[in-house]
């Protein structure tokens, strides 16, 4: 709500008895503290243009039963611990989202209906007197597309498991390094993600904010971010603010171009709101979050681009990452990596690997992107230590120079 000063929010779950009375209780709730306005600020206009429609996804959930994802599960774990005598723990997660959402405003009726699948395979193992975890996935909007591809990921677990038993810590120092996807959409998650969420903005907490318009990466670099820029696990029709999903190129040719937004801080900083207004649930305030955040593909081969080093790392498999936006420090960890040797990809597996560095450096370094891309959708994603909400991210394989330790 606004009364042209302030925004308000009320949250209940109880709709019922005298709805006239529950409007009044809301009503009574709008007030203005006369402490608070120092610290307004002018706002735009909220636009509400008049708006009826009804969005929703292709999905195919009745048709299992969740006895048939069990028995499903069941059989694949038992066929998982069945590939080497020294898996000693398995397990097959199956986990299905569906949300269906209804946004009503002065001049807007809206619902949404969508769906996502995770599948995971785990596996903890022992080899060498040493135990390790190790894990495989799909994702999609589709049952039968995880159900498909999950008993194909077996083998190159076990083998993965194998390596990892025997992988050795990384000498600290600055290399070469090529980024796999999940790495690549781990560092724009981290680097321009929690970055360029526009409520850092109004509270001065994003150095980001005095860099639109300037470049912070290499002139090859373009990112995005939008649940309407690609089909993952942050794909819906429109925000918790009700404004419908876009794609926002975050950088362009290496440029900042713009951050992303919910509906309170577009209008606090005079911008249009990009659809990233988000909530945790319906007792929580929405924030500006992000949702499918991911690089553009480049022109490189990937043999090409390991070809070129003549000693670095290739690196896998997102861990976790943390950010400072305020100074743009960042810090990446993969669960691995393997190392280049004279443009060769090496069996010596090193484990685990730490990514840190000055966001604009690490980005600058940039100087090869793979034509190949992939977007992830498994993950949940914080406000701090709190406020979580699903998203995706990933890209192509990236080539630059980086601190690893």
């Amino acid at each position: 709500m606004s009364d042209g000063k302030a925004f308000f929010e009320y949250s209940t779950d109880d709709v019922s008895g005298d709805k006239a009375a529950l409007v009044q209780k809301i009503l009574a709730s709008v007030q203005t503290d006369d402490s608070l306005k120092p610290l307004m600020v002018s706002t735009a206009p909220v636009a509400d243009e008049p708006l009826v429609q009804s969005f929703s996804r292709e999905n195919d959930f009745d048709k299992y039963s969740e006895q048939q994802l069990l028995d499903y599960c069941t059989r694949l774990k038992d066929a998982l611990v069945g590939r080497s005598e020294n898996i000693l723990n398995a397990a097959v997660i199956i986990g299905t989202l569906e949300v269906s959402k209804l946004f009503v405003s002065a001049n807007r009726i809206l619902d949404q209906n969508y769906t996502w699948v995770n599948g995971f395979l785990l596996v903890n193992y022992s080899e060498n007197g040493r135990m390790v975890s190790a894990r495989e996935g799909a994702n999609s909007h589709m049952l039968v597309n995880v159900l498909g591809a999950l008993p194909d990921k077996m083998d190159k677990l076990v083998h993965k498991a194998h390596m990892l038993a025997s992988a050795k810590p990384i000498v600290p120092g600055e290399y070469d390094v090529i980024t796999d996807p999940s790495i690549t959409g781990l560092l724009a998650h981290e680097a321009f993600g929690h970055g360029v969420e526009m409520d850092m903005f109004v509270k001065d907490r994003a150095l980001a904010k005095n860099c639109i318009g300037a470049p912070v990466a290499s002139s090859i670099c373009n990112m995005h971010d939008g649940a309407a820029a690609t089909l993952s696990v942050a794909s819906y029709f429109f925000d918790d603010d009700g404004v419908l999903a876009k794609d926002t190129q975050i950088i362009q040719d290496g440029i900042l171009m713009r951050g992303i937004s919910d509906l309170v801080s577009a209008s606090e900083l005079g911008t249009e709101p990009t659809g990233n207004g988000r909530r945790q649930d319906h007792t929580r305030k929405a924030y500006s979050r992000m949702t499918n955040t991911f690089f553009e593909p480049g022109k490189d081969k990937l043999e090409d681009m390991i070809a070129s080093i003549q000693h670095g790392y290739m690196i896998f498999e997102t861990n976790n990452g943390m950010e400072d936006p305020k100074n743009w420090q960042v810090q990446c960890v993969a669960e691995y990596g393997r190392e280049i040797v004279d443009g060769v990809l090496t069996d010596n597996y090193v484990s685990p690997v730490v990514m840190s560095g000055y966001v604009p450096d690490v980005l600058r370094s940039i100087s090869m992107i793979s034509d190949n891309s992939e977007i992830e959708g498994s993950g949940h994603c914080g406000k701090g230590h709190k406020e979580w909400v699903r998203v995706s991210d990933g890209g192509p394989s990236l080539k630059l120079k980086v601190r690893l330790g």
